[in-house]
């Protein structure tokens, strides 16, 4: 036992049954408690026969060595056993190598996964953040199209409101939303190479050849945007916006369901704001005054599943779902007074830093200054009030409140 103690291995141990000072089985039993990986083999004589059958039996012993034994015997038993120790120990090798890989697989996957998923996490956040970057720059640039007509500032971005909230309204797909908010933007794009006279001239008091010029705006905005692969289907609708739903419209006289769905929301919520500021007719409608028109042209120059929805959504009505659920019909509320349950009005002077915005930042020109989620710092505090100062006007800006912080969309920039 000392020498098996040593530092030195043994690969093999060679033991007779019949041992001086103890008995051979209790040896050998001892052995492979303490030295597993050490092979065993015991000589033996016929008469031990059954002892050793009890040995080899019991697995304490990996060969025998039978007595009488010629030169050669012992040697072979012997090479045999050790080739036999050396393919065991090199199948745990090899099973104890395909262990150790498999686990260092499943630790990359796992790792893979986790790179995967906080991969898709950013992929997602970046997504979200360029699509309100986009309706950003679209609502900017809507905003430089109506510089040089005072009274139109605004106008894009409250017809892109009205279509979001009627698509919403009309269950459309998300995709279709995103449409009918960007044609709103760009629907009057086909007019900027319109001349100041045409301009400002309302629709009801143009002449037959303005009339002609007019009507070719829409087909040219889709000429604008049609390299833009995204816009393709925004474009389409802007440029069927003058066609009507009895079929006397303008380009093709489409009737019906054949006008694309983004038009027909499009033409009644650019016209509802048309009427209201004279582009429509030569003297402004209240909103009230303008409800009631598109009412009356309902199933003429309008669809009027739309024109019965949107009615609706003006007047603050529930939708068909919201009717069937009474607890649903009760919690909703007009637009104005929904928005105003979710955001607060403060004063510049009143923001601290932190602070998200609910609502698009507008000057009283109607020019955009901030879009809505973008977090307040220090810096936008410190302009809004030289900003005030300079012009003499006051701004109204709409925060999150404190409790719904959390919730919206975050631009995350900080745009001097």
């Amino acid at each position: 036992m000392r020498l098996l103690d040593a530092d030195e291995p043994f690969a093999l141990v060679i033991s007779d049954l019949g041992l001086p000072q103890r008995d051979g089985a209790q040896f050998l039993t001892q052995l492979r408690a303490r030295w597993p990986q050490v092979m065993r083999m015991v000589m033996t004589s016929a008469a031990d026969a059954n002892t050793t059958t009890g040995a080899a039996d019991g697995d304490l012993i990996d060969g025998i060595i039978a007595k009488p034994w010629n030169d050669q015997d012992p040697l072979r038993q012997v090479r045999q056993t050790l080739e036999r120790r050396a393919q065991e120990q090199q199948k745990l090798q090899r099973a104890q190598r395909s262990r150790t890989r498999t686990e260092e697989l499943q630790a990359l996957n796992a790792s893979l996964e986790q790179d995967i998923s906080a991969s898709r996490d950013e992929l997602a956040l970046a997504n979200r953040r360029l699509k309100s970057n986009f309706i950003v720059t679209l609502k900017v640039f809507a905003g430089l199209i109506e510089t040089r007509r005072k009274h139109m500032m605004g106008h894009a971005r409250r017809v892109a409101d009205l279509a979001r909230k009627l698509a919403l309204r009309l269950k459309l797909e998300p995709a279709l939303v995103q449409e009918v908010v960007v044609a709103g933007l760009l629907h009057d794009i086909g007019k900027l190479a319109f001349p100041d006279a045409l301009r400002e001239t309302p629709v009801a008091s143009m002449t037959p050849r303005q009339l002609d010029v007019y009507r070719q705006h829409p087909a040219r905005a889709e000429q604008l945007l049609m390299p833009l692969q995204d816009l393709r289907g925004a474009a389409a609708s802007i440029a069927a916006q003058l066609e009507r739903f009895d079929g006397t419209g303008f380009p093709r006289q489409l009737q019906g369901r054949a006008i694309l769905v983004g038009a027909r929301i499009l033409i009644v919520c650019a016209d509802c704001d048309n009427l209201q500021i004279g582009m429509l007719a030569p003297r402004w409608l209240t909103p009230r005054q303008a409800l009631a028109m598109i009412e009356r042209s309902s199933g003429k120059r309008y669809d009027p599943w739309v024109a019965e929805a949107f009615s609706a959504q003006m007047r603050g009505k529930p939708d068909a779902a919201e009717a069937q659920d009474p607890q649903q019909a009760q919690a909703s509320e007009p637009d104005a007074m929904a928005e105003a349950l979710k955001d607060l009005l403060v004063a510049v002077s009143d923001l601290d830093p932190g602070a998200i915005l609910s609502r698009d930042l507008i000057t009283p020109a109607g020019l955009m200054m901030l879009p809505a989620g973008h977090t307040i710092n220090d810096r936008l505090i410190q302009k809004m009030v030289d900003f005030e100062r300079t012009d003499g006007v006051k701004l109204a800006v709409y925060i999150r409140k404190p409790t719904d912080s959390g919730s919206g969309t975050d631009t995350g920039t900080d745009t001097e």
